[in-house]
């Protein structure tokens, strides 16, 4: 966690709070967010792009992020926002409490954390009723041969040239600046991902019912409803 807290602290001071592949999604996710907020914790937050979208609709917001660069960003961005509480923290440490939480979300975060315990935390953190709303990379299917390894080979094409154009429509520019790219492939190097029949397998036994979709950009969701 050491590295990965380094790797975020070098990133935040990098980061331009233009268009990504992440905030391509939070309006997809909030879509899911329960009619009544209350309590929201955002695990892995960032520079708090979505904990301010979170702060609109919920009563309180509790942001959490290993990094205390990303953190220090977040804050300084998010001065208008009284209602979030933005926190240096380890997640897999952190007390979280007990059926507190209307919303749990999270970002592109749960690779790299140890998913099963993080995941059975989460879920005792909601309250009965409340909702998991999570975005996370996946590993597409490299055996060509195969139907599937097809399909995501053509995905991949598609895919670079969506996120392409919106970069250009967003950013106005095709790529991120050289040392950005340098940043996320160093970190890259060590990030493992979730295949989408590993990602189905693993949220059906550990949250039934959940719905797991695959998206474009090399990301799939994760919706559940606590009962």
């Amino acid at each position: 966690m050491s590295q990965i807290e380094k790797d975020f602290d070098g990133l935040a001071l990098l980061d331009q709070d233009g268009w990504s592949g992440n905030k391509h999604y939070h309006n997809f996710l909030l879509r899911h967010l329960p009619a009544h907020c209350d309590q929201v914790v955002e695990v892995g937050c960032g520079t708090g792009a979505f904990s301010r979208r979170l702060a609109e609709r919920a009563r309180q917001v509790t942001a959490i992020d290993l990094s205390s660069e990303m953190i220090r960003v977040a804050r300084s961005r998010s001065a208008q926002c009284t209602n979030i509480d933005f926190e240096v923290a380890d997640i897999v440490a952190r007390e979280l409490p007990e059926s507190h939480f209307d919303c749990i979300a999270t970002i592109a975060t749960l690779h790299h954390l140890p998913i099963r315990c993080v995941l059975a935390k989460m879920k005792r953190a909601l309250k009965p009723g409340g909702t998991l709303i999570a975005i996370d990379l996946y590993e597409p299917e490299r055996k060509l041969l195969s139907v599937r390894g097809l399909t995501d080979a053509m995905l991949n094409v598609l895919a670079m040239a969506t996120i392409c154009s919106l970069r250009l429509l967003h950013n106005r520019r095709l790529r991120p600046p050289p040392e950005v790219r340098a940043a996320w492939e160093a970190h890259g190097r060590s990030d493992s991902y979730l295949t989408m029949d590993q990602a189905r397998s693993l949220y059906g036994e550990l949250l039934p019912e959940s719905v797991v979709r695959k998206h474009l950009l090399w990301r799939y969701s994760v919706i559940w409803r606590k009962t």
